[in-house]
């Protein structure tokens, strides 16, 4: 088995970059999921609510970030360094600073609705759930584990399933995975839960599979939301903990991966 590709969300819930190369940190890949856009209540908003998210593209910039959207100016945004306030992350309460006015105005105009923009500028804040972590496991602005790794053969299993059934395949992008592997068998991954996986040198702890929800059925591209392939998840990979599709992960130890680095299970 090997690596086939590295992804991170620079903010929460909108678009993606891919590199060659990442350093896995305690907390996640390096400046994954640190921004995040929030309502009138500090509490976040995510594709689940205004799929349009997804078409926001950021990119890293040595000083923060700068925001791109179809119609809007290009905004660059330096990473705040203000007072931090309270915000909403699922059940969690995380400080975090608000990024200030011109980024706010501009994801409003954008996204029709009054939001902020805030930045995690300590990523050890925010406890991973103690379920399935250690104690001092932390995790960013992720829905809850600091990585998720997906399964290319399962993918190309999904497919099949959808155009046995007169559907479009779809894309990786769909799940919004960190890592994806490459060269295991279709669902592979279910046996992975409880063990660890080392990509490269770095040892993971593979924690949970990964229940799905609606976003895996928007379109990363256009933002447009349709049926599949969250329903044929219902149909074929509806498990007990609920409607699975990846892997997620905690790191064991900080390191760099890359691009055809071996996987193996411990």
């Amino acid at each position: 088995m090997w690596l086939s590709t590295i992804t991170m969300y620079p903010v929460k819930s909108c678009h993606r970059l891919e590199f060659d190369r990442a350093r896995v940190e305690p907390w996640g890949l390096a400046g994954d999921r640190r921004w995040m856009v929030v309502d009138t209540g500090w509490t976040m908003l995510t594709q689940r609510r205004v799929p349009a998210m997804a078409t926001i593209r950021p990119a890293l910039t040595a000083s923060g970030l700068v925001l791109r959207a179809p119609g809007m100016t290009d905004l660059a945004v330096d990473r705040p360094d203000g007072d931090a306030t309270e915000v909403k992350v699922w059940l969690d309460h995380v400080m975090a600073t608000p990024a200030g006015e011109a980024a706010d105005v501009w994801l409003s105009t954008y996204l029709d609705r009054k939001a902020h923009l805030v930045y995690l500028d300590d990523p050890r804040r925010r406890a991973v759930n103690p379920e399935y972590a250690a104690p001092d496991d932390r995790v960013t602005f992720a829905d809850a584990f600091p990585l998720l790794a997906t399964n290319a053969a399962s993918l190309d299993a999904l497919n099949d399933w959808l155009v046995e059934s007169g559907e479009d395949p779809v894309p990786m992008t769909r799940f919004r995975p960190n890592v994806v592997v490459s060269g295991a068998p279709p669902w592979a991954e279910d046996g992975w839960v409880g063990r660890r996986l080392r990509i490269g040198a770095v040892p993971l702890r593979a924690v949970k599979p990964c229940d799905r929800c609606m976003v895996v059925s928007t379109d990363q591209e256009t933002g447009e939301r349709g049926r599949q392939p969250l329903l044929m998840l219902g149909h074929r990979r509806r498990l007990p903990t609920g409607l699975i599709f990846g892997v997620n992960l905690i790191p064991d130890r900080v390191g760099e991966i890359g691009i055809g680095d071996g996987v193996s299970i411990e």
